[in-house]
């Protein structure tokens, strides 16, 4: 059976086919506990509680309507939760900073079928180290926090993922291993916070607008990569900071 990684803490084994097999689960270490319960103001307005949510898996999706590879991953996503709506529940945490209804008419519009809210310091400290997006964090059935993905997931694997915590047969042998996960950008990752540069004097607009540069110019030092990645790979680098600072002054100005 081919191998891959996935999260921070676990490691499946795949199979040919999937869903043929019941899956067998072989701890290395002790899962982590329960997650703190928390409770969520959705966009629609009702309350959501972690604690009503045990018995499914949960994935909580940190996103922004700026974000490329947060769009491309929207249909899988609501795919998933209306194939699996009885054992899964998707969160999705927008972290833009614009106004509420943007984010609504952008959710309507892209049929996103599961809750939507913004983020709030709770919710940074709950999920902490997210630097790119999307980034999705995933607890299993008793609210244990078991995988962390960044960047762009395939959906077949996302899929396996939630029929193996959610219970489900698959092809496959889960592992839980004790390993972290290495802070370089992979997976289309978009960089929000990005070593040596300060967005924090921008307006929201502009803020997004210099992401959106950062993450798509490429940096010339040789790496062939954008400057938000060339930054988070190689904060050492002496051409990513003053191109990256560079293109914030110049937004900054309004050019």
């Amino acid at each position: 059976m081919p191998v891959f990684r996935l999260g921070r803490v676990g490691r499946i084994v795949l199979g040919a086919a999937l869903a043929t097999a019941s899956w067998a689960a072989t701890p290395a270490v002790a899962p982590a506990g329960p997650a703190p319960d928390f409770t969520l103001r959705t966009m629609d307005g009702p309350n959501m509680r972690l604690q009503e949510q045990r018995g499914r898996v949960v994935m909580v999706n940190f996103w922004a309507t700026w974000c490329g590879p947060c769009r491309a991953e929207i249909p899988a996503l609501a795919a998933l939760q209306d194939k699996y709506r009885d054992r899964l529940i998707i969160i999705g945490v927008s972290e833009d900073e614009g106004p509420l209804d943007g984010v609504k008419q952008f959710a309507a519009a892209q049929k996103m079928n599961y809750p939507i809210v913004m983020l709030t310091p709770e919710l940074t400290q709950l999920f902490p180290g997210v630097g790119a997006i999307p980034t999705t964090f995933v607890l299993d059935r008793e609210s244990r926090l078991v995988q962390k993905h960044v960047g762009l997931f395939p959906p077949e694997r996302l899929e396996l993922e939630t029929r193996a915590l959610a219970g489900l047969p698959v092809n496959a042998r889960i592992e839980e291993v004790d390993r972290t996960q290495k802070a370089n950008l992979e997976n289309s990752a978009q960089a929000t916070n990005i070593p040596g540069v300060d967005l924090a004097k921008l307006t929201p607009e502009k803020r997004a607008k210099a992401l959106q540069q950062l993450n798509s110019e490429g940096c010339t030092c040789g790496c062939d990569f954008s400057i938000a990645k060339c930054r988070i790979d190689d904060p050492g680098c002496g051409v990513s900071l003053p191109k990256a600072r560079q293109i914030v002054e110049s937004i900054t100005a309004g050019k």
